[in-house]
């Protein structure tokens, strides 16, 4: 299959992956991770990156496992939560244990702006898909054709209150996880009773005496 110009892979083991997503997550976040695949990709290509596209392709898929009901009692950050669920993917299926890092810090630094950017192809690119289809950064790097296709094969309806109740449902039980990251921004705005940690109260609260 081929959107945007774009092949998805269709590997077994790409097959797999999204089976494994549609087996744990629901439409929002199925349909969302096709298009950072898709967006990553295209990204990609406009930067002149060469990448794997079934590397990038697992991380686009895991990158917001965690958010899943299986990790609704995890008290890890949702990222890491994703980025192993995917290591045990792929090492389960034979691809190497450097591979399989690549796509673990892709998965475990998507919501880490700009450091991604200066890392391997692969994950800098599942940011930059992220980015696109969350915030909008990049929106204009992409012909309006483009986004129409990649829209059609994988919509987005009411797609920004909704992801960002995924994002509250997914990480409310686990505040602590949201300090120095962006997702705090979430849990102020939908969680009731939820107080941001500052991190010069942190220094200066400290045990330390000096």
């Amino acid at each position: 299959m081929t959107i945007a110009d774009i092949k998805v892979p269709d590997s077994v083991l790409a097959k797999e992956a999204t089976q494994l997503v549609r087996d744990t997550a629901n439409e929002l976040i199925f349909h969302h991770s096709r298009r950072v695949y898709l967006f990553g990709a295209l990204q990609g290509d406009r930067r002149g990156l060469s990448y794997d596209p079934e590397l990038l392709y697992v991380g686009a898929m895991f990158h917001d496992l965690g958010l899943a009901e299986k990790h609704r009692s995890s008290t890890r950050r949702f990222e890491i939560d994703g980025a192993e669920d995917a290591k045990e993917f792929l090492l389960s299926h034979g691809v190497a244990e450097d591979s399989a890092r690549v796509v673990w810090e892709a998965i475990a630094l998507h919501t880490t702006p700009e450091i991604p950017t200066y890392m391997a192809p692969e994950i800098a690119l599942v940011t930059a898909g992220v980015e696109l289809d969350v915030l909008g950064i990049g929106y204009d790097d992409i012909t309006d054709e483009q986004r129409a296709a990649v829209i059609a094969a994988h919509p987005r309806p009411d797609f920004k209150r909704q992801i960002l109740q995924a994002f509250n449902d997914g990480i409310a039980h686990r505040p602590d996880t949201t300090f120095g990251n962006i997702k705090a921004d979430v849990l102020a705005r939908y969680s009731d009773g939820y107080v941001r940690p500052n991190f010069v109260d942190i220094i200066t609260g400290s045990r330390w005496p000096e």
